[in-house]
């Protein structure tokens, strides 16, 4: 079965009030929009992967690290696949950062009892780093869907966001200590706090990446055994960034002509960073 066979949407349209929400808050959450059946066949196309099935039977002493990480994310089966171009993905991005964008790269998490926070952080990666910073590609946009198949409830790995962070000029000075602090509020508009989500299973979150974003820890007795997240990132046209992967021939065998120019670009590579300032 081929990714353009399936759907795994239950709506292809963007409700307004999202659009209105990532500009304004930084992200856009969408509760319970995966089928069933698509929800179902994500979730066991990842346990059933030989890496993570491994990851999981294992026991958490025998484990090399707390919770089964890999970027990019290559090994998807057909629903996985299905993710990258759907209609409602087409949709989210033309409505948002119009239609000048590539695929960048995309991760898979799987986080068992014990899981640790990931603290506050940005994810725009054309510019946090020691080398030259390019600042027209700095202000651009950086887009990533966060998937979460069997979702989570408040407090166990579960999404904290700082909505209005995004609007804050990315310096060296921007720390989540200084978002919290109220030291950015005249600057993004508002007044700055932490938010703690919970999204049901099949939920997915479309965030800017220039957004303070972390996550909570995984709750030794928490009754989910495991979180699942997917994210699938995508950047305007332009230089690559740091993580933008090169497409498996695989891909470009089966893509079509959508796909094409979303992989038409160069990955990433340490001369990327001295395209000008």
């Amino acid at each position: 079965m081929s990714y353009q066979s399936l759907n795994p949407f239950k709506s292809n349209t963007v409700p307004p009030e999202a659009v209105d929400a990532f500009h304004r808050d930084g992200y856009a959450a969408v509760l319970d929009v995966m089928t069933d059946e698509a929800r179902e066949g994500l979730i066991e196309e990842v346990v059933n992967s030989k890496p993570v099935s491994d990851f999981l039977s294992a026991s958490p002493d025998e484990r090399v690290r707390p919770t089964y990480f890999v970027r990019p994310w290559n090994e998807r089966g057909p629903w996985g696949d299905s993710l990258i171009d759907a209609p409602l993905v087409q949709s989210f991005l033309a409505a948002t950062i119009e239609p000048g964008y590539h695929f960048c790269h995309s991760a898979l998490n799987v986080a068992p009892h014990g899981a640790s926070r990931v603290h506050f952080h940005q994810d725009h990666h054309h510019w946090k780093h020691e080398n030259p910073v390019n600042h027209a590609e700095r202000d651009r946009y950086y887009i990533q869907i966060l998937y979460y198949p069997n979702g989570f409830k408040r407090g166990d790995r579960s999404l904290s966001v700082i909505p209005g962070s995004h609007r804050v000029a990315p310096t060296a000075e921007t720390t989540p200590e200084a978002m919290l602090s109220g030291a950015c509020d005249e600057e993004a508009g508002r007044k700055l706090e932490c938010v703690h989500l919970e999204l049901p299973p099949g939920s997915f979150v479309y965030l800017n990446a220039r957004l303070f974003h972390g996550v909570e820890p995984k709750a030794l007795d928490s009754p989910q055994p495991y979180r699942i997240f997917t994210i699938d990132i995508f950047k305007e046209a332009g230089p690559p960034h740091r993580y933008t992967q090169a497409i498996p021939d695989d891909w470009l065998a089966n893509a079509d002509a959508h796909r094409r120019k979303m992989f038409d670009r160069e990955a990433y590579a340490d001369e990327c960073w001295h395209t000008g300032v």
